[in-house]
């Protein structure tokens, strides 16, 4: 695990700051005066607490309508470090994770999950690429999609989780993805990582390249759902395009670090479900990993072995611009939130968003800009005009 002076930010506001002002900056800060709190099962809190983990839970409410019924769903987001160091075989390493992950699960069907999403372990920043390569497996038929998908069977969950792809008919190619297996224990698909990271420690591209899976969106029992891999939480368009396909809850599960992108973690996917009127569930590790050999940075500092500190700090945002509080920062964790899905139609409806978009607008931009003789329209002073 890694150390911060600063475990968790909401922690920190409720210690120093007197309750008046706390339930206005939680206003500012959250959208929401005080935590709409999710009373959750001893059995799930057992799990967590003799397992070392922390379990936090929250809730969004929506409008009571007069036709439609509430549509609520469970959703449970978990962050967590590695179990054994880098240097363990690679067959150990998966196992250890699949063990901690399954007791985590167990916590979140406990809690009444019906869609859990989980993060795989990150070690693609070395630019080596043995042994980091042997984690690569088959979306559908490899081992943990099939360990997965029993667990999924077995607590009528949805499960979403990363793996290192291999791709098996095209050449063995390898794919940063998103596996989304049913309730029933089914592969229902999955997306490939549309952008791939090339800053500081993100040495990915050496592994992977751009997926080719477009902006899907799964529809299973509990809801349309889509998955932002990791570094495509940086792109506007790539958040727009699951909305445009209809997605009402889209999870983010990320590996990313320290001060490299800390101040920006609070706000993209926030911005996202106020933009695109869905929920975001954005997920981040903790822990610090290290490495047998030092390597190379693009940012400019000496080589180094140890790749993180990974903050944590994952949340949910609503499409009316609320959110919950952040786990913390070094901890594994399960955050378990409640949602009323209700709640995205009932913000389009209010904001009018869809309606004002005007696509045909920017596709037509988008267009021009993609040519290669693209010129930016700027208008300048004429010279003509000038003294």
């Amino acid at each position: 695990m890694s150390e911060f002076d600063l475990n968790n930010l909401n922690e920190c506001l409720e210690k120093y700051l007197p309750i008046d002002k706390l339930t206005e900056v939680k206003r500012i800060l959250y959208g929401l005066e005080e935590d709409q709190i999710l009373d959750l099962s001893d059995s799930a809190t057992a799990i967590a607490q003799k397992h070392g983990f922390e379990i936090k839970g929250y809730r969004f409410t929506a409008r009571e309508e007069q036709i439609r019924k509430p549509r609520v769903v469970r959703v449970g987001a978990i962050q967590n470090s590695i179990v054994l160091p880098t240097t363990a075989p690679i067959e150990d390493q998966r196992t250890a994770i699949w063990n901690k992950v399954t007791t985590m699960i167990k916590a979140a069907a406990a809690a009444g999950c019906n869609i859990f999403c989980a993060a795989m372990p990150f070690a693609f920043c070395t630019r080596e690429k043995f042994p980091w390569c042997e984690f690569a497996e088959e979306a559908e038929h490899g081992p943990t999609t099939k360990m997965l998908a029993e667990l999924a069977k077995s607590h009528n969950m949805v499960i979403i989780h990363s793996i290192l792809e291999r791709d098996i008919e095209h050449g063995e190619t390898i794919w940063n993805t998103a596996v989304v297996i049913s309730n029933n224990g089914r592969y229902l698909g999955k997306h490939r990582k549309n952008h791939i990271p090339r800053v500081g420690d993100f040495n990915e591209s050496t592994y992977y390249m751009e997926g080719n899976t477009f902006h899907p969106v799964f529809e299973t029992e509990f809801g349309k759902l889509a998955v932002n891999i990791c570094y495509g939480r940086h792109h506007p368009q790539n958040w727009m395009m699951f909305g445009l396909n209809g997605a009402e809850i889209v999870f983010n599960p990320s590996a990313t670090i320290g001060r490299l992108s800390e101040p920006l973690w609070s706000i993209e996917a926030r911005n996202a479900a106020i933009a695109n009127s869905y929920f975001t569930v954005p997920i981040n590790r903790v822990g610090t990993e290290k490495f047998p050999n030092e390597y190379t940075s693009g940012d400019g500092t000496t080589a180094h072995k140890e790749f993180g500190p990974f903050y944590g700090s994952s949340y949910v945002a609503a499409p009316d611009g609320s959110r919950t509080p952040s786990l913390s920062r070094d901890k594994d964790g399960l955050l378990v939130t409640e949602l009323d899905l209700n709640l995205c139609r009932q913000i389009k409806d209010f904001w009018g968003f869809r309606m004002t978009q005007r696509l045909s607008l920017y596709a037509e931009s988008f267009q021009r800009a993609s040519k290669s003789d693209f010129k930016p329209q700027i208008i300048k002073e004429s010279s003509k005009l000038k003294d």
